[in-house]
């Protein structure tokens, strides 16, 4: 009677010891990083190799997880109600579910699943072995019961369309990237890099390009020496090339063209020469997203883009420099011209371009400001007051004052901001 006793105790710890690494082990292999095992695997890891093999198929490793848990849970039960009723006869099974249910709460669920918790990947790498041929062994099984729960699945409720799940899957990852510890400025940067990519492809050509008002261009009508005046005054190495009128672009000349034809013909070049010299321009639509964009610049082996309206009158232009600057931020150069958009007055007060985009503002400040409607600081304005402002008069809308400080024509062209919340506390 006593050997027997012995013997169902001692099978009761070894069953909750399973129970404890079926827990353990099924929390670490849905908690781990999946970025670090697939890094681990591509520099040799067999363990984690294990783990990513295991968690393509995760429904299956789940339901094998699942049911072998349930199994050693159940006979433990079992094996304890048995030993109670021996001991203390039919007032055994109270006794026995109420030491079952603590001693698997505190030993088979919350200590192994904690621990793999806080050592997610450890614990991961060191189960998979085990709970390979268990997966093998149990996968009869796991497959049916997988099987009977799709079909109810697929009774009671609709299957996610890809749109659905890759919308589900950027949000986990802007999730993710909001979620990224740390303070300081580098690691807002990073932050902000991060959440530009995910927007290139919500996010069209007209909302960072250079306005066709601000685009160096010159005209190929006049004398060629003009012409090279012309590009060797400018910042940039790629100029536009118009005819009759600054909308008509008949080409696009490269600096670095330019020097080489003068070398060629001693510095006497006649218009044919610039016009033989200068490359074709490309046009594209206004609603070109900036990921589509960067594809077409790689897939082109090109730098340079004149962007046109749906009537086919140019806009602006916008190059590779600009798109990434959407990523990284502002590119600077010895050559760039530094042009002051943002102006702090106070700590929480700014004069501002009108022509400074929303994008950039919400990057630099962290502010909220929407760019669906409007792209530039003038625009938003134009679009919340449904009128042109006069000089003087002072808006207040997504908890932001705007005051217009100056104006040309109907152009808004400096707008002191302060957040309306900063100015309450003041």
């Amino acid at each position: 009677m006593e050997t027997e006793l012995i013997l169902a105790i001692s099978a009761i710890v070894v069953l909750l010891a399973i129970s404890a690494f079926f827990s353990g082990a099924e929390t670490s292999m849905t908690a781990s990083s999946k970025p670090r095992m697939h890094t681990l695997e591509q520099s040799g890891d067999k363990k984690a190799q294990i783990v990513n093999k295991l968690w393509s198929a995760k429904e299956h490793l789940i339901g094998s997880i699942l049911l072998g848990n349930n199994l050693v849970n159940i006979l433990a039960s079992a094996l304890a109600t048995s030993v109670f009723l021996k001991i203390f006869g039919e007032t055994g099974v109270i006794y026995a579910t109420l030491t079952m249910t603590a001693l698997v709460l505190v030993f088979a669920e919350v200590l192994p699943k904690t621990y793999a918790l806080r050592h997610s990947d450890k614990a991961a790498l060191a189960s998979a072995p085990v709970l390979r041929p268990i997966v093998f062994i149990f996968g009869p099984i796991a497959l049916t019961v997988e099987s009977i729960v799709k079909i109810i699945l697929a009774i009671f409720t609709r299957s996610d369309t890809a749109d659905e799940m890759n919308e589900f899957a950027e949000e986990e990852l802007r999730g993710a990237i909001d979620l990224h510890e740390g303070e300081g400025e580098e690691v807002r940067h990073e932050r902000e890099m991060l959440k530009s990519i995910l927007d290139l492809d919500d996010v069209e050509v007209d909302e960072i390009m250079t306005h066709r008002q601000d685009v160096n261009s010159s005209d190929i009508d006049q004398s060629p020496a003009q012409v090279i005046e012309d590009v060797l005054s400018s910042s940039y190495t790629r100029i536009p090339l118009w005819q009759d009128k600054p909308d008509n672009i008949v080409g696009v000349l490269h600096a670095k063209a330019l020097l080489r034809a003068i070398r060629t013909h001693d510095g006497e070049l006649d218009r044919e020469t610039l016009i033989s010299i200068a490359s074709t321009p490309w046009f594209i639509p206004e609603s070109t997203s900036l990921l589509a964009q960067l594809h077409a610049f790689r897939d082109r082996h090109a730098h340079f883009a004149i962007v046109v309206d749906e009537y086919g009158e140019m806009q602006g232009i916008v190059t590779l420099e600009d798109i990434l600057e959407e990523i990284v931020g502002d590119i600077t150069d010895e050559h760039d011209i530094d042009i002051e958009g943002v102006q702090t007055v106070t700590e929480n007060e700014f004069i501002i371009n009108g022509t400074v985009t929303i994008r950039d503002l919400n990057r630099q400040f962290e502010w909220r400001l929407p760019d669906d409607e409007a792209s530039t600081i003038a625009g938003l304005i134009l679009h919340e007051a449904r009128q042109i402002p006069k000089v003087g008069q002072a808006f207040v809308f997504h908890d932001m004052r705007f005051e217009i400080l100056e104006r040309k024509r109907h152009q808004i062209t400096s707008v002191r901001v302060s957040p309306v919340a900063e100015q309450i506390t003041a």
